[in-house]
């Protein structure tokens, strides 16, 4: 305890004297202003959360797909009658547990987060007072006063994930805007994002201590600049080796000496970059 005390203390000490030394060089710098009213948007990692939604309908059957694409558990309370065709698909295929009948207090036990779409504002109210008591999340659709958190509209390709919100203003627009910026990506944008963090995960493993994180991050910075999203998608795995042999001395090889060393067994990181490989470049 003494020991974890002392680190504390140290600790406290080193972060007031850099915080004072920023503080000094920032006084003539401006900073961004606050704009109030806004949504902290996060990527809410929700694998294996029980989530629990209430109705069966068409808006009830888009947050169940995006639940499902999260790997949640969902559980889906609507009598038969009320779903549709979409979410009558899920329950036949198991990809939900659906409990056949209308929303009883119990079905709240659990539940790591509660999606009400549903069309009676009354039971709505309800079941998001009873959500309130027991401080679990919840959404209720079209109501933005009882939502803890938004949907907004999503552009999904892989890895990569872009949300658009317009805080419950205007979620029409919101699709709008999203599929403007679908269509500037490159098409192999998820494929990149891919290969960006298979190589991250390699990088992990022949330099796994915390101390070396912010090596680890400065390096990743130098190849994503380095490489267009093209050349990203086409890194073999033998490239991504070759290249995490250059990490030591912190350096990053071009595109092209990188495809070189393909063929050319025993190369040695050092004749790179002094022109010895074939190639004279530089970091």
């Amino acid at each position: 305890l003494n020991q974890l005390r002392h680190q504390l203390e140290s600790a406290y000490s080193t972060s007031s004297s850099y915080h004072h030394n920023m503080a000094e060089k920032s006084k003539a710098k401006k900073f961004p202003e606050v704009q109030g009213g806004g949504s902290l948007i996060l990527a809410w990692r929700i694998k294996d959360k029980k989530v629990l939604v209430v109705g069966g309908g068409e808006v009830a059957a888009g947050r169940i797909l995006n639940c499902l694409d999260a790997d949640a558990k969902v559980t889906v309370v609507c009598p038969a009658s009320g779903l549709n065709p979409e979410v009558a698909h899920r329950v036949e295929r198991a990809q939900v547990t659906h409990v056949d009948r209308l929303f009883e207090p119990s079905d709240l036990d659990g539940a790591d987060m509660v999606l009400v779409a549903i069309d009676d504002p009354a039971a709505s109210t309800t079941i998001w007072k009873l959500c309130k008591e027991r401080r679990i999340p919840a959404n209720i659709a079209d109501v933005p006063p009882e939502c803890d958190f938004y949907f907004g509209s999503v552009h999904r390709d892989g890895p990569l994930q872009i949300m658009v919100s317009t805080n419950g203003k205007g979620p029409r627009l919101a699709a709008i805007i999203r599929r403007q910026i679908a269509k500037s990506l490159p098409k192999n944008a998820g494929n990149a994002i891919e290969a960006i963090g298979t190589l991250r995960a390699k990088l992990r493993k022949i330099a796994p201590n915390p101390e070396e994180s912010p090596k680890r991050m400065g390096w990743m910075i130098k190849v994503s600049n380095k490489y267009d999203w093209n050349e990203f998608c086409d890194l073999t795995d033998e490239d991504m080796e070759n290249l995490l042999k250059f990490y030591a001395g912190n350096q990053v090889p071009t595109i092209d000496d990188l495809l070189a060393m393909r063929e050319t067994p025993g190369f040695n990181v050092k004749d790179v970059f002094d022109g010895s490989f074939g190639f004279c470049v530089g970091v």
